[in-house]
């Protein structure tokens, strides 16, 4: 596939697309019209080319993503009725940082500390990481399946579903119809889903030979080495997306089970606004 990269993202009642410098927010309002909005990005590797490097790029697409996710699902907020108005500046960047927190907490300060109860069998650094990474993997696919399990999540997830039908639709250069999207599968090798699965995986080996100082030290550790657990993990994703390779394709067949989860087939409703956030970022000769 040569086409040019779109990703995207659901939020409630409706899906945000990114491409051809181009951020799309469509929404199903309460009333039934689809509200849009469109935004042109361009993105800090731009103004400084060295981001684009491989290990770099994967990072600061993480934090773009981070951003631009928020911002679409505060107005996704706004325009199907939960919320009276959108997130301020200074508001979005609380809550981000509030979110950072609680997901260093969650996914590094928890099964860090735990891993403590295996002292009582070995001493060896390597395999303690290797037990916290273990048990960071577990909370991840727990937390994954409660949040599954909710109901307004799991309409939310249906727009996942769309945005995955209508970005392979895309890909396969068909017309953006609400038949032809409908035939495709809901799981998608670069989903998110599937990164955060990467990032869960890459980061058991990258953290393995830290050695085990206090705890501290080992929260500040993993924090610090994010960014290149997110490159490498970024890279793995692109190259397996692009790929052909049958080994490859195995390999990455965890990351699309773990959507089952994550996606859920959409009612045509729900492609219509897919379809209407892709078609706004098109360029206009498309």
């Amino acid at each position: 596939m040569n086409k040019p990269l779109v990703g995207g993202q659901a939020i409630i009642e409706g899906v945000m697309m990114r491409g051809f410098g181009k951020v799309a927010t469509a929404v199903r309002e309460p009333d039934g019209n689809i509200n849009v909005q469109i935004k042109n990005v361009i993105s800090i590797t731009e103004r400084f080319p060295i981001l684009k490097l491989p290990f770099l790029r994967g990072a600061v697409t993480l934090f773009e993503s981070l951003i631009l996710g928020m911002k679409s699902l505060s107005f996704s907020a706004q325009a199907a009725g939960e919320e009276e108005k959108q997130l301020t500046d200074k508001e979005l960047i609380g809550t981000i940082i509030l979110a950072i927190g609680l997901a260093c907490v969650l996914f590094i300060a928890i099964p860090t500390s735990a891993a403590k109860i295996f002292h009582t069998l070995t001493d060896d650094p390597i395999i303690l990481n290797l037990a916290e990474g273990f048990l960071r993997l577990i909370i991840f696919l727990a937390y994954l399946f409660a949040i599954s399990q909710m109901k307004d999540i799991q309409r939310v997830f249906q727009y996942h579903g769309a945005e995955h039908k209508t970005i392979f639709c895309y890909e396969a250069d068909l017309p953006l119809t609400v038949e032809n999207v409908k035939k495709f599968p809901r799981l998608h090798p670069r989903c998110g889903t599937a990164f955060l699965l990467i990032v869960m995986i890459v980061s058991i080996f990258v953290f393995a030979f830290l050695g085990w100082p206090e705890l501290w030290i080992r929260i500040l550790s993993r924090i610090i080495l994010l960014p290149l657990v997110a490159g490498i993990s970024y890279e793995i994703i692109r190259f397996s997306a692009r790929s052909e390779n049958s080994f490859i394709k195995l390999a990455t067949l965890p990351g699309l089970w773990l959507q089952y989860l994550t996606t859920r087939e959409p009612d045509d409703s729900m492609i219509e606004v897919a379809i209407k956030s892709l078609e706004s970022v098109m360029p206009d000769e498309r």
